[in-house]
């Protein structure tokens, strides 16, 4: 079956008129030229190459006769003065160089259909792809929830993800190898060469053993375990949570230094200390501790963003999940302190 359908073209002569023209260019002659053709020019004459006739064509397209005559016209002009149709008593007749163009002219115009939807399909976010970046405890319930949701919403849209610290994250963003990253102020990484989203302001627990004497209280002052082994991912709290520490007036002794989330509540649980969970962990931990919210003046221990490159547009894909994520983020409780 032939792939001339009938396609959309503008339902006035004086628009014809106007791409005549417009969008006139002759080749220099090198068969190397890209002759400047209107795709215009090319959808009427696959029109009048299906119907044999000028007159048929323009009454399917909603254009006079000559206005169609005119269009096949500019054409032939563009491609050297080479007629593309026999004109017979009645109607019209392809001649070689028409039946040549023919599959061209299908072609050109089949990939401007199929460029057009998939544009159309990026707006719309229905495909694509999204490569996105979250530190850790980002990974602990928001991304997972805001890539569920995105899922569901934008099953063609095909999403990467990886883990790691703010400052590769950024790095990422930078290189161009992520489209939006998920970070934090921990460890004062430089955000202002970025597009800041902002996503949550994120409040802190204190991990204790289920016995530890202030498991039961509803929140603490960080000061009351100034005297604590305290667990945490580096020797000094300098860049880390425990920084919220030094701002309660003590430097924490830091007893056991464990990376991993789910080894920090192992020691807690084994009583060898206690640590700090931010509230994006809090829903995944184990049950043989306690989580107290700390009680803090000042300001939140980090506030948590979607960054994305400066100068560069997000996709549509990677601005779908920016919504994922506020959504997401909009769901993680807040401690009573």
């Amino acid at each position: 079956m032939s792939s001339m359908a009938t396609m959309p073209i503008p339902h006035a002569e004086n628009d014809a008129d106007a791409l005549v023209g417009g969008a006139v260019g002759v080749g220099t002659g090198d068969p190397d030229d890209v002759p400047d053709l209107s795709t215009v020019w090319l959808r009427v004459f696959l029109e009048v190459a299906r119907h044999g006739s000028f007159t048929v064509a323009g009454r399917v397209l909603g254009w006079t006769q000559s206005a169609v005559s005119r269009q096949v016209a500019s054409l032939e002009a563009a491609l050297g003065g080479t007629p593309l149709f026999d004109r017979l008593p009645r109607g019209v007749r392809l001649t070689g160089a028409g039946r040549s163009l023919v599959p061209h002219a299908e072609a050109v115009t089949a990939r401007l259909r199929d460029a057009g939807r998939e544009l159309a399909a990026l707006r719309e976010a229905a495909s694509g792809r999204v490569r996105v970046g979250a530190f850790p405890t980002a990974d602990a319930t928001l991304v997972p929830r805001a890539i569920a949701a995105f899922r569901a919403r934008h099953p063609g849209v095909r999403l990467t993800r990886e883990e790691g610290l703010t400052p590769a994250l950024l790095d990422g963003l930078t290189s161009g190898g992520l489209d939006l990253a998920v970070v934090s102020t921990t460890g004062h990484a430089p955000l202002d060469a970025y597009e800041l989203h902002h996503l949550l302001d994120e409040s802190l627990y204190v991990a204790v053993p289920a016995a530890h004497p202030l498991a039961n209280l509803p929140s603490v002052e960080l000061s009351r375990l100034a005297d604590a082994d305290w667990i945490s991912g580096s020797s000094r709290p300098e860049g880390t949570l425990l920084d919220t520490a030094l701002r309660h007036g003590f430097r924490p002794r830091v007893a056991h230094v464990v990376a991993e989330w789910t080894a920090k509540q192992g020691y807690v649980a084994a009583g060898l200390g206690v640590t700090l969970i931010p509230a994006l962990a809090a829903e995944s931990v184990r049950p043989d501790i306690a989580l107290l919210p700390v009680r803090d003046e000042g300001a939140p221990a980090r506030a948590v963003y979607a960054a994305t490159a400066r100068g560069r547009h997000p996709e549509p894909p990677t601005t779908a999940f920016l919504t994922a994520l506020r959504e997401a983020a909009a769901k993680i409780p807040t401690p009573r302190t």
